[in-house]
């Protein structure tokens, strides 16, 4: 912190072509910072909807009784069950019962590669969100960083004016405005970090279920091959 007091309040004279381009540019208003964070909000809660909407019409409720159906063999009622259902369980389903009839291992093939396609699909945007909630609050730093040097050029000018009094209040109105960004990344990585983690769970709950339902498939059709 003494190193950017300063560096805030040197005379232009003092500092290099280069210091004095810098200073010139972080002078500027760090409100830009806080814009910036306001959107990267709005775009990480219009994901957070999009994909609790996803999840939620991509997922089948009553995957543990369809589990039982195909270990008793009831392959038909299975089908009828997952007709003109979307999402990995149901793809799973539909396509491994459509080459039922090329045997066991052909099936557990295709499965694989379903599960490896549907996938994808789910991790979409999650990515952005994890980014987010990692590097929101340095984003912030960063916007207060080029607040506190804002207040110390500010001071420096008070101090060589002999401002008085009123320097105490403007450096510290200066520094308490610039904190505000660091509380702002904060306030817009934390829902980022939850959701992602949230998502991730729910990823993990639907593959494993996926998976079971691939298993007891498998498993049915090497028993009726016997």
């Amino acid at each position: 912190m003494p190193s950017i007091a300063v560096f805030a309040q040197a005379h232009p004279e003092q500092l290099g072509w280069l210091s004095s381009k810098l200073l010139g540019v972080t002078l500027t208003s760090a409100e830009w910072v806080l814009w910036v964070l306001v959107c990267l909000s709005v775009l990480s809660i219009a994901i957070m909807l999009e994909r609790t909407v996803y999840f939620a019409r991509h997922r089948l409720p009553d995957s543990e009784a369809l589990a039982v159906r195909l270990s008793r063999g009831e392959l038909d009622a299975v089908k009828a069950a997952i007709q003109g259902r979307q999402g990995m369980e149901a793809a799973i389903l539909r396509e491994g019962l459509a080459c039922a009839d090329q045997g066991a291992d052909t099936v557990e093939q295709v499965i694989a590669s379903t599960l490896s396609r549907e996938r994808p699909r789910y991790e979409r945007f999650l990515s952005y969100l994890g980014t987010l909630g990692n590097n929101a609050p340095f984003i912030g730093l960063f916007g207060t960083v080029l607040g506190i040097i804002k207040a110390f050029n500010d001071l420096g000018k008070m101090n060589a004016q002999g401002g008085g009094g009123a320097m105490q209040q403007t450096v510290m109105a200066g520094i308490s405005e610039a904190l505000v960004a660091t509380a702002v990344g904060l306030a817009v990585a934390i829902p980022a970090v939850v959701a992602f983690n949230v998502f991730s769970r729910q990823l993990k709950t639907l593959t494993s279920r996926a998976n079971a339902l691939g298993h007891a498939l498998v498993g049915s059709l090497r028993s009726e091959a016997r």
